[in-house]
């Protein structure tokens, strides 16, 4: 099982997610991404689903049109994990290969 981080190891990990915050009332962080139509927000969920998938760790989401809605917490601790910390920074790294920040 995955060690949930302490309240000061996620400030610190945010302060390196360019966008992601914290959740309120809840361990987890959450980020908006916002692109230029669905088929590239569309895209970069497929590309996120492959990435997730080969990780075993998946992200709540919810996309309308051109924005994708992201938490990620791991159930399994019950809060943040180093695992949605990596997964984090690699969801920025694709939208970042899109031109999105």
């Amino acid at each position: 099982m995955v060690e949930r981080l302490s309240a000061a190891a996620r400030k610190a990990a945010l302060q390196e997610l360019a966008g992601w915050g914290e959740v309120s009332g809840r361990d987890a962080i959450a980020k908006t991404f916002s692109f230029k139509d669905f088929n590239e927000a569309f895209g970069f969920m497929a590309r996120v689903a492959l990435v997730a998938e080969k990780r075993d760790h998946h992200p709540e989401w919810r996309n309308v049109y051109k924005t994708v809605e992201v938490v990620l917490a791991t159930h399994d601790a019950d809060g943040v994990t180093a695992r949605d910390v990596d997964l984090a920074k690699a969801m920025n790294k694709i939208a970042g290969q899109l031109g999105v920040s």
